[in-house]
């Protein structure tokens, strides 16, 4: 059997991202990983479109909106047609769908998408880039989104924790002795 490269400098130890995988088999169930999934999803797919459309906004990104006959295409239109892909999977029933990890996180994507644009479809007026309460509702979604990913499978985080503190020191310890 050949090691590669990383398995060689870490002295045959397995790499930690296989141990936090050990550890998901261990404490997580197929509900909780879909959870976690969706969470961790929802919270990357927020901020991405937080900073996309700061670029877009603020001339740094090298695209612009997306628009469909002369008329702006907000996000949340994509959350919408997400959701609406994922209802249809899970109306239909389809067993190979159901629990698999693309669905929680384009269920976690399609979710943010819409609830990033959310006061828009509250008011019908686009009221995306006023300054009352925006910073507020970005930290609270933000929160939001680790804390419900921690909360869903607490054990296996702090086994991740753990592990990672464990497999670092033991580097540590290797890299000053050798």
């Amino acid at each position: 059997m050949r090691l590669t490269a990383a398995r060689r400098r870490d002295h045959g130890r397995p790499p930690l991202v296989h141990k936090w995988r050990q550890a998901a088999n261990r404490h997580l169930t197929p509900v909780q990983r879909s959870l976690v999934i969706t969470w961790i999803s929802f919270g990357v797919t927020f901020g991405s479109v937080r900073v996309i459309t700061h670029g877009i906004r603020g001339g740094w990104l090298p695209w612009g909106n997306i628009s469909a006959g002369g008329e702006h295409l907000h996000h949340y239109n994509i959350g919408i047609v997400t959701l609406a892909t994922l209802g249809l999977i899970a109306v239909r029933g389809d067993e190979r769908a159901v629990g698999h990890p693309a669905v929680a996180a384009a269920y976690g994507c399609g979710t943010a998408l819409i609830c990033d644009e959310f006061a828009l479809l509250l008011d019908l007026q686009d009221v995306y880039w006023a300054k009352q309460g925006r910073l507020s509702v970005d930290v609270s979604l933000g929160v939001l989104s680790v804390l419900g990913a921690y909360l869903t499978a607490k054990p296996f985080w702090h086994e991740v924790g753990r592990i990672t503190r464990h497999h670092l020191v033991t580097a540590a310890r290797g890299a000053v002795t050798a």
